[in-house]
């Protein structure tokens, strides 16, 4: 072997001992800093407490409000117009005179059928007592009568023509933008002004037709207008429609509220909340804590500091929470953040939230 040779071999030998040597050592160290990187600490979750709650099972639908009574007031008689008596948008009582009509040409018929009357009458009385005395026959006696009661019921007729000249309010309210003016000329067909009653005042909503066996007479709703959109009123349900809308698969409702301040307007728009249904003790949960699974749901809760798996049933559900009506109990920590992380038999620390 030559020089060179003698030389590799050597150089070999010294590689493989250097790595016996240092070999367990780069080993041993690598054991230590295993360890010690991979060293893991308990996960800290968001958790609730439950307990039991007030839930009210909320339906919201809108609705339009209504007046209590509302009439178009028309004259049954054709005429002109002699006096308006009523100022625009005020209130009038029931009975009083709105709108008075020329009655000239009825008062001078009645006044002519007024001396008709007196006429007829004594015809009649003395027709009477010829009659009495047998100097005429009872036919003769008879025609003077009827010729007496027709006048007196031409003199009804035109008293009640009389009448029609005159428009009056049907009903305590407030009166609305009068159509015509001192001497117009108008028409049994033309609209004078609207008369509405708005204290109280009505709404008009309809709701699914599921809901139907749920809702009843006296039901309590509240609502807002956009005109007031920071205060609350409330109604009570009146009536309801026998019958579900084929076309919208809906329920008509009518509800009543109590306007005495006047805010509330005919045609508003309501935003209506509705309580179908009240339970003075559920248990809620946000809806994030509940896992959807093949045969139902489940949540994990900590029970002895350990995470285990709750079987759950739910019932009405809200916007962020969840009524649990089966497998939870008052008292219980419903674990609410860190669900894919967590596995039944860990240990976590916990966050308590309110909610």
């Amino acid at each position: 072997m030559g020089t060179t040779g003698k030389i590799i071999v050597v150089a070999v030998i010294a590689l493989l001992a250097l790595t016996f040597i240092f070999y367990p050592k780069f080993k041993k160290e690598d054991k230590e800093v295993i360890p010690t990187s991979s060293r893991s600490t308990k996960l800290t979750v968001n958790a609730l407490v439950v307990k039991d709650e007030v839930l009210n099972n909320d339906l919201r639908v809108t609705g339009s409000l209504i007046p209590n009574e509302s009439v178009v007031l028309k004259s049954e008689v054709s005429g002109r117009v002699e006096r308006i008596n009523f100022s625009e948008g005020e209130k009038v009582r029931k009975g009083q005179l709105l709108v008075q009509l020329n009655d000239d040409e009825v008062r001078a018929e009645i006044e002519k059928l007024n001396f008709t009357k007196k006429l007829n009458t004594d015809n009649e009385f003395r027709q009477k007592q010829l009659l009495t005395k047998e100097a005429i026959s009872q036919e003769e006696y008879e025609t003077a009568l009827t010729t007496l009661n027709t006048t007196l019921s031409e003199i009804k007729v035109r008293q009640i023509q009389l009448q029609k000249h005159k428009i009056v309010a049907p009903f305590d309210g407030i009166i609305g933008l009068r159509k015509v003016s001192s001497g117009s000329y108008i028409n049994s067909s033309d609209e004078l002004v609207t008369l509405y009653s708005i204290n109280p005042i009505k709404l008009d909503l309809s709701v699914p037709g599921k809901y139907a066996a749920e809702v009843n007479k006296n039901d309590v709703i509240s609502f807002t207008v956009d005109a007031y959109e920071d205060e609350l009123f409330e109604g009570k349900i009146y009536a309801i429609e026998p019958q579900i809308d084929p076309e919208t698969r809906s329920i008509k409702i009518r509800a009543v509220s109590e306007n005495s301040s006047g805010k509330l307007l005919p045609g508003q728009f309501a935003k209506i909340t509705l309580t179908i249904s009240k339970f003075d003790k559920a248990i809620l949960i946000p809806t994030e804590a509940v896992i959807p699974e093949l045969n139902g749901k489940k949540v994990f809760v900590r029970n002895n500091g350990k995470v285990e798996n709750r079987q759950i049933q739910t019932g009405i559900r809200m916007s962020n929470t969840i009524q649990v009506t089966d497998g939870l109990q008052a008292g219980d920590t419903v674990i609410t953040t860190g669900i894919l992380q967590i596995r039944p038999g860990m240990a976590v620390d916990l966050n308590l939230t309110s909610e």
